[in-house]
């Protein structure tokens, strides 16, 4: 390795900077032409150790780039780390990094990155997001910098050192009461999602599967031998599958779904002779008004237009998953064992549903209270 003179020894001062700036070269690129390292200070001997640390990491075999930023990082990551991912996912990521990672550290080199400086950074997001979104935020940022490292941008990923914060507490999922229910199954009925608030609400499935339900997967004709059932065997998840093995099921229909059905099958003809040219055949169940596939934006914004309908209800308070909180939370109030509330939605086992819907299991157990009176029971005297 040559050093190149320049003023005291490589060394020489940027009046424009105000800086002394320690340069040396480092070999020739395909050109013939000298490759430079260079680092700036306060200081001749500040310039000189930044330039040490460069040449170490130049040893390291790392792509030395002074200018290389978390936002580099970040970016090549969104465009180029993600492309086996389906596109729900790469939206979120994308939506994640550049409302909460890149404003605050994007314009950190990446070189200089350090976990106290991550850990302060996701403190200050715990004030205002929940810890799940914490999560997500952090694993963004943990997988760009471990795909920079992988093409030596950078020595280590701070990032692993540090921990999520416990962040705000989400709003709580409520269900609606018997009554409540049954107003929004009436007086949802001029509105064009009704059809499917009967089916979410009345069989417990998830919105993604709802959304995904074809035709040839419901058996609602009165002349068929089986009884009237729909079969739960796909979502929108980017491989067509479930959620879980067991989330793949067959549910019957009670009546005042088979009529929902019916109906949904004649307001689908109206949408498609009215949209023409411009209907788009895909087959299923609930689509928009022009046969195309609903995503979870179209269901939030149609079933907050149908609840304006329901007196007493506001549709800012409630979201379409909590039609399935109902449906668990109404079986519950009728006495259903857990056991079977969990087949009915697709959970793997009955930890799952009394721990996500624990505040809406209501039966009061009363096996050990009636064993117990049974062995060591007195009357209500005391005696």
């Amino acid at each position: 390795m040559t050093r190149r003179a320049r003023g005291d020894r490589g060394l020489s001062w940027d009046d424009r900077r105000q800086r002394w700036i320690a340069a040396v070269t480092v070999g020739y690129d395909g050109r013939g032409k000298r490759v430079f390292r260079r680092a700036s200070g306060r200081t001749k001997t500040e310039a000189k150790a930044r330039l040490r640390e460069i040449l170490r990491d130049h040893d390291d075999g790392l792509l030395v780039t002074d200018g290389f930023t978390v936002r580099d990082a970040v970016e090549d990551w969104l465009n180029y780390g993600l492309t086996n991912c389906d596109p729900a996912t790469r939206r979120t990521c994308a939506i994640l990094c550049r409302k909460h990672v890149l404003p605050h550290l994007g314009a950190r080199k990446l070189r200089d990155l350090s976990a106290t400086e991550v850990d302060a950074w996701l403190v200050k997001l715990s004030t205002t997001l929940s810890t799940r979104t914490l999560q997500g935020v952090r694993s963004c940022l943990n997988r760009a910098i471990k795909r920079a490292m992988t093409r030596d941008r950078v020595k280590r990923n701070f990032v692993e050192l540090t921990e999520v914060p416990k962040g705000r507490p989400g709003r709580p999922s409520k269900s609606l009461t018997a009554q409540q229910a049954d107003g929004v199954l009436t007086k949802t009925a001029p509105d064009r999602l009704h059809h499917y608030i009967v089916v979410s609400m009345l069989t417990g499935a998830r919105t993604e599967e709802l959304r995904a339900l074809r035709w040839e997967h419901v058996h609602a004709d009165p002349l068929d031998t089986v009884p009237p059932h729909i079969e739960v065997w796909r979502s929108v998840r980017s491989d067509g599958d479930t959620k879980t093995r067991k989330s793949r099921r067959t549910l019957a229909l009670p009546a005042r779904c088979i009529e929902a059905l019916r109906k949904q099958r004649a307001q689908q003809a109206a949408d498609r002779l009215a949209a023409g040219g411009r209907w788009h055949e895909s087959g299923l169940v609930f689509t928009t008004a022009l046969g195309t596939a609903m995503d979870a934006a179209n269901v939030r914004r149609d079933f907050r237009r149908a609840l304006d309908l329901v007196p007493g209800l506001d549709p800012k308070d409630w979201t379409p998953r909590e039609l399935r909180h109902s449906f668990v939370s109404l079986l519950s109030d009728a006495g259903v064992p857990a056991e079977e509330i969990s087949r009915l939605v697709g959970h793997s086992g009955t930890s799952v549903t009394e721990l996500v819907y624990r505040h809406q299991i209501r039966p009061v157990i009363q096996t050990g209270a009636t064993a117990m009176d049974r062995l060591f029971g007195r009357d209500s005297t005391g005696a």
